[in-house]
């Protein structure tokens, strides 16, 4: 059985509950780890200076309290996180379509969007910037003026 270590967790309870409920459902049958949840000023200036982030603070979803945006990839027991692309556009359909399902059936109330596939068309290959362990919150299409 997979599950989450401590620091996964405590990343993880810094995020939107919906963000939450997804990867409580995701780790039920792919293992995975939460890399960031909510990212402070100086954790997101480092993210743009290295050029892992094209937001400035306060701007990106991760600097909202709960964070709306979350930094998740597969994780292989034994060998750590598993950072090759294929695995990544893998893991981030997975999370796309457990999004999808979990929204569709009223478990969560917003929509995903992946950082490997920005426009949500389902074609990874029209990405000019590619941040494949991204996942974030989508503005409710009944209400587009609040997460």
């Amino acid at each position: 059985m997979n599950y989450y270590s401590e620091i996964s967790k405590a990343r993880l309870k810094t995020c939107h509950k919906d963000l939450q409920t997804l990867f409580a459902h995701v780790i039920q049958d792919y293992d995975c780890t939460i890399v960031c949840g909510h990212r402070d000023q100086e954790a997101q200036d480092k993210a743009y200076s290295e050029g892992n982030s094209k937001l400035k603070y306060p701007q990106s979803k991760h600097n909202q309290n709960p964070s709306l945006a979350v930094d998740a990839a597969p994780y292989e027991k034994g060998q750590g996180i598993d950072w090759k692309p294929r695995q990544m556009a893998f893991f981030a359909g997975y999370v796309r379509g457990m999004a999808d399902y979990l929204y569709r059936n009223g478990i969560i109330s917003h929509r995903i969007r992946c950082g490997i596939d920005w426009d949500s068309d389902y074609d990874i290959d029209d990405e000019a910037f590619i941040d494949a362990p991204h996942f974030e919150l989508m503005p409710n299409e009944k209400n587009t003026h609040t997460i």
